[in-house]
């Protein structure tokens, strides 16, 4: 059991369709699934690290025997949550979007395992990156990109099943994609959702969140699979698009009031969404936002932004 959540769950979601759920969906805890028809796999997403991939794996054998060769992998954005066990199924087609593609060269695995090693030295910024991710070892990992690339929209077939490929960012990061199968009414979607957890906007802009939700809403999917947390419904993707909604007028407020985004943030409290998870990304959800506004300050960075959040969770010393 890892420390933070409990064991993953294996969910049957019916037509050969499963997903992968990992409590407590907090940091790196993602969703992954498996679409199969036949003798034919894709899998959308691998997670953070090998050990969490590998038992995935297992999981998904054990359940649906043709996994044991996996064809397709799809990832959903350049998250490492979300590609980092690519590495384990080289013999597998990986496609993304173009954006993704490039974006997940900019932060190979030796990155964050060179920032948790040296997390001591980055004060309550360090200690805060380092409390996120601990769960995971990200030694050893080899990023395997997608050998395919697309923009807009790709169709593909698994087996004899439809699957259809929407880009939607950027919006949580600068490519995310859904995952659609229009005959089974499921959809994987992603960190467009985080379910009972506060979504993160890396990359923005908000509006094209926004509207990636109304194309959720009116898939009418009988079944649908966020990147972290529960399965959910209308209902689910309802509460992103207000919180998204929320967060956008609430800091648009006090942009045009003249507050600086620190003060913005603090300001703010949570609304009706301080019970969520992780409510502490309220810092770079606001900071983007304000990158969006046009805010003429230096852009923050990683650091920063890891800084600000602990300030927020109270693990970390007042900003400057």
């Amino acid at each position: 059991m890892d420390q933070r959540g409990g064991d993953p769950r294996l969910e049957d979601l019916g037509r050969g369709n499963w997903a992968y759920l990992q409590p407590d969906g907090s940091w790196g805890y993602s969703n992954a699934g498996l679409v199969s028809d036949g003798e034919a796999c894709l899998l959308v997403d691998t997670l953070f690290d090998l050990a969490h991939t590998e038992r995935m794996l297992s999981r998904l054998r054990d359940a649906c025997p043709a996994a044991r060769a996996i064809g397709t992998v799809v990832n959903t954005h350049a998250n490492g949550d979300h590609c980092y066990g690519n590495q384990l199924l080289p013999d597998a087609h990986v496609i993304a979007s173009a954006a993704s593609a490039e974006e997940m060269a900019e932060l190979p695995p030796s990155a964050l395992a060179a920032l948790m090693q040296n997390a001591d030295a980055f004060g309550a910024a360090g200690a805060f990156f380092r409390s996120c991710f601990a769960p995971f070892d990200f030694n050893g990992i080899e990023l395997a990109p997608p050998d395919e690339t697309f923009s807009g929209t790709l169709e593909l077939t698994v087996g004899g099943k439809r699957v259809r490929l929407v880009e939607v960012g950027p919006a949580h990061t600068r490519g995310d994609v859904l995952v659609e199968l229009p005959d089974d009414g499921v959809v994987y979607t992603g960190d467009i959702l985080f379910i009972e957890g506060t979504p993160i906007m890396w990359e923005g802009p908000v509006q094209n969140w926004i509207d990636a939700c109304d194309r959720l809403i009116g898939l009418q999917a009988d079944v649908i699979v966020p990147g972290h947390g529960p399965l959910t419904d209308q209902r689910g993707v309802a509460a992103v698009r207000d919180y998204l909604c929320w967060v956008r007028d609430e800091a648009r407020a006090r942009y045009e009031a003249g507050l600086g985004v620190r003060d913005a943030i603090h300001d703010m409290g949570y609304g009706r969404f301080g019970h969520w998870r992780d409510r502490e990304r309220l810092a770079v959800n606001v900071t983007t936002l304000y990158r969006e506004f046009g805010d003429p300050a230096e852009s923050a960075g990683a650091l920063e932004l890891f800084g600000l959040m602990a300030e927020l969770s109270g693990s970390g010393e007042p900003m400057a």
